[in-house]
Parts: C-alpha cells; sequence; structure tokens
C-alpha cells in the first residue's frame, strides 16, 4: 500500500503572504520616497510630512483591536483580500489631489489615516493563519518568512519608485502601488481557506501534521482535568495577563525605531549625509536588504533555540540580545563621520532589531493559540503608537538637538525593550 506524501500548502500560502505583506509595506513606505516631491508641490515642511506619516500610523494602531476580531470572527482570507481592495483605493486616492489644491495637508493626513485603518488588518489576519495552519515547531520560522516581505517591499520600494518618479511623476509610484495591491488580494482570495480542513489540495497527512501537536495538548488538558477551550475571544484572561503590557511597550519601542527607517531614513541619507536622490535611493536599500536577512535568520534561531531549550531562551532571550545589538548600532552609526559607513552600520541595526521581529508574533501564538489574532493586534497596538510617535517625533528631536539624538533616544528604547522581555512568559499559555 502506497504512502501518502503530505502536501506543503502551508509553506505556499505562507509566501503569498510574504507577498502581501511586501505590499504592504509598498504602500506605506511610497509617500517616504516621494516625501520631496510631495511637499514641494503641495509647499509643506518636514514638520507637516512628519503628521501625514504619523496619520497613517494612528488609523492603523486605532483598529488594531478591531482588526484582530475581525480576523478571528471571519478569517484571514476573506478579510486580507477586502483589506487589499482597500489600501490599493485609498493608495490611487492620494493621486487624485490636484496642483495647489487648499488644505493639501489635511486631506493627505485623511487619505493616509484611511489607508492605515485599511492596513491594521495585515499581520493579526497573518497571525490568524498562523495559529490555525501552522504546528509550534514551525511558527518562528514562519512569522520570519512572513515579515522578511517587510524588507523586501521596504526595500525594494526605493530603487523602483524612484525610477517611476524620475520618468513618469510620483503619482506614477502610487498607481503602481495600488494595482499591485488588488492583484495580490485577488490571488489570495483564489488560493486561500481559513482553515486546512477547508483547503481542497491539503492532504491527509499535511493535515496530520499541522493539526498533531493541537490534538496532543487537548489531550493532556483532558488528562489533567482541564476544561475544553471555549469558544470566542477569552478578553478576561487576555488583559490580565501580565506580560502583555511589557509585550506592548517593548513593541512600542521596536516600532518606534523601524519607523525611523520606514519614514525618515531616505530623507536623512540625502539631507544630512549629503547624497543626491538615486545615492539616498541606494543606500536606503541597505536597511530593508538586511532586515530581510535577518527576519529569516531570527525565524530559524528561534524555533532551534526554542526545541533546545525552551520557549523562555528561544523567543524572548534572543529578542532581548537583539535589541541591546540595535541599540549598539544606532548610536555607533549616527556618530561616524563617513556616510558611507554610516549607511552600512545603521542599516545593521535594522537587522539587528528585525532579528527579534519572528519572536513578537510567536509568542503571541504561543500564549494565545486561536486567540493570537486579537492578542497579537493588542500587542501591535502598543506599537504602532511607537511609530505614529516617531513620526513626528524625529525631525522634531533632530531640529532642536540634532540627528545624533534622535538615533541615542531610539537606542535608549531598545534598552528598555531588552529589559522587557525578560518579563514575558511564553511558557505559561492562557489556558494553562
Amino acid at each position: 500500500m502506497p504512502v501518502e506524501r503530505a502536501t506543503k500548502i502551508r509553506f505556499y500560502l505562507t509566501f503569498w503572504l510574504f507577498i502581501i505583506s511586501s505590499v504592504a509595506f509598498l504602500d506605506r513606505t511610497n509617500i517616504s520616497i516621494a516625501g520631496l516631491q510631495i511637499s514641494k508641490e503641495y509647499g509643506m515642511g518636514n514638520q507637516q510630512l512628519g503628521w501625514v506619516f504619523s496619520a497613517f500610523l494612528i488609523g492603523y494602531a486605532i483598529f488594531q483591536v478591531p482588526a484582530g476580531w475581525l480576523a478571528a470572527r471571519y478569517g484571514p482570507r476573506r478579510i486580507l483580500a477586502i483589506s487589499l481592495v482597500w489600501w490599493g483605493a485609498a493608495t490611487a486616492l492620494t493621486t487624485m489631489l490636484p496642483t495647489g489644491i487648499g488644505h493639501a495637508v489635511v486631506l493627505l493626513v485623511v487619505i493616509r489615516f484611511a489607508l492605515g485603518a485599511g492596513e491594521a488588518v495585515m499581520y493579526p489576519s497573518a497571525n490568524q493563519y498562523v495559529a490555525r495552519w501552522i504546528p509550534a515547531g514551525e511558527r518562528g520560522l514562519i512569522n520570519g518568512l512572513i515579515f522578511a516581505g517587510v524588507g523586501a517591499g521596504s526595500g525594494l520600494t526605493p530603487p523602483l519608485l524612484t525610477w517611476l518618479i524620475l520618468q513618469h511623476g510620483w503619482r506614477s509610484a502610487f498607481w503602481f502601488s495600488a494595482i499591485v495591491g488588488v492583484i495580490a488580494g485577488g490571488v489570495w482570495w483564489l488560493i486561500a481557506r481559513d482553515t486546512p480542513e477547508q483547503h481542497p489540495r491539503v492532504s491527509s497527512a499535511e493535515l496530520r501534521l499541522i493539526r498533531r501537536e493541537t490534538d496532543e495538548a487537548e489531550k493532556a488538558k483532558r488528562e489533567a482535568g482541564i476544561e475544553p477551550t471555549r469558544k470566542g475571544v477569552p478578553w478576561k484572561a487576555i488583559l490580565h495577563r501580565r506580560d502583555l503590557p511589557a509585550l506592548m511597550i517593548a513593541y512600542f519601542g521596536f516600532c518606534y525605531i523601524a519607523w525611523i527607517y520606514f519614514s525618515w531614513f531616505f530623507l536623512y541619507m540625502s539631507q544630512v549625509r549629503g547624497f543626491d536622490l538615486k545615492s539616498s535611493a541606494r543606500y536606503t536599500m541597505l536597511p530593508f536588504l538586511s532586515i530581510t536577512v535577518f527576519c529569516f535568520v531570527g525565524g530559524i534561531l528561534s524555533d532551534r533555540l526554542t526545541r533546545r531549550h525552551g520557549l523562555r531562551i528561544g523567543r524572548c532571550a534572543i529578542a532581548s540580545v537583539a535589541s541591546v545589538l540595535t541599540a549598539a548600532f544606532l548610536v555607533l552609526g549616527s556618530q561616524v563621520h563617513s556616510p558611507q559607513l554610516a549607511g552600512f552600520i545603521l542599516a545593521g541595526g535594522a537587522g539587528a532589531l528585525y532579528l527579534s521581529q519572528s519572536s513578537y508574533w510567536s509568542v503571541s501564538n504561543d500564549i494565545a493559540g486561536n486567540s493570537s489574532g486579537v492578542f497579537s493586534s493588542i500587542v501591535n497596538m502598543g506599537g504602532q503608537i511607537g511609530g505614529a510617535i516617531t513620526a513626528s517625533l524625529t525631525p522634531w528631536i533632530a531640529q532642536r538637538f540634532g540627528w545624533t539624538t534622535s538615533f541615542g533616544s531610539a537606542a535608549a528604547l531598545a534598552i528598555v525593550a531588552a529589559i522587557c522581555w525578560a518579563m514575558v512568559h511564553p511558557e505559561r499559555p492562557l489556558d494553562a
């Protein structure tokens, strides 16, 4: 009797989530690449541009918890497909503001807020997918692959959109982003399902592999006399987690630092380090290439260390060490005199930062299980508040105290994040 081979549908869907993650950051960072042209066209300074950057993140942060609930209630397939059309519409709307229109800053703030609200579902939906489709032993790797899209999307954005802007104007970059997003959403709708049981191409062997750990955990609970997990979101258990505030504070610091790269690094290399548009685009690629590689490496390390030493080492220790390394790179990179060397060192800081990215999302799966979409959305809300603050605060600090102080403030938050990780206990799930 032939042995049935396990399919690998979960990896194919993960690859498409990598693509969608790339599109999400293409939509987020296109405005920083086009920022110089937009500022000139509508008469905005860096501070006003910072308000536009912050508007996206405020919308993103406010709608995190509703996004997590939607992903848990309606599933990642439907919610992500609808949201990608939303992103495309909001991105296209940016191009429709005519030159010389009154209150351009206000209109851009409203549009970017709407884009942020739509994109809020991205990673809670992805985390809900991981909880339903991915065995615990693969979650670090899978989260690393999904978030490698952050680096890929942000890394391809500078050279690609710079070329489009130089050839066809800044609006062409936004039309490109919108069209790519709608196509990605259509493909996701066609190939994805909310659970492996619903997917017609998942073999019974792959289904057994996915469900084995879940079945064993449920059996252990029954033997221990623990009641089966009830349907619905266990809000009380989630909100009473002592490590939830620690994760929110740590992710606040993480996103504060990340959005210096997403919002201001291109302009920093141009205005402060003296690179022209093309050189700024090339050097702006470096942090995001570093992010892509180290997201993947961090996911692999997290899974390997978890198997050998347990969740506290595999999730928490690696994130804490990565945060300390990030602080060191930020301080050193902001103080060296060579613009080229500064670009490489600061790119190392971005890579060190994203070495911990998989931990933030895998630990949400470890703690919350089927409620990880909601749990991770609360953590992500704390992070995006950090991003919203840095988008406006970074140029304010730089204007008054210099860019070295801006990077030093970010380094201090990285140390705080490292301390917070010592308070996190992924080995204690919600229903234990």
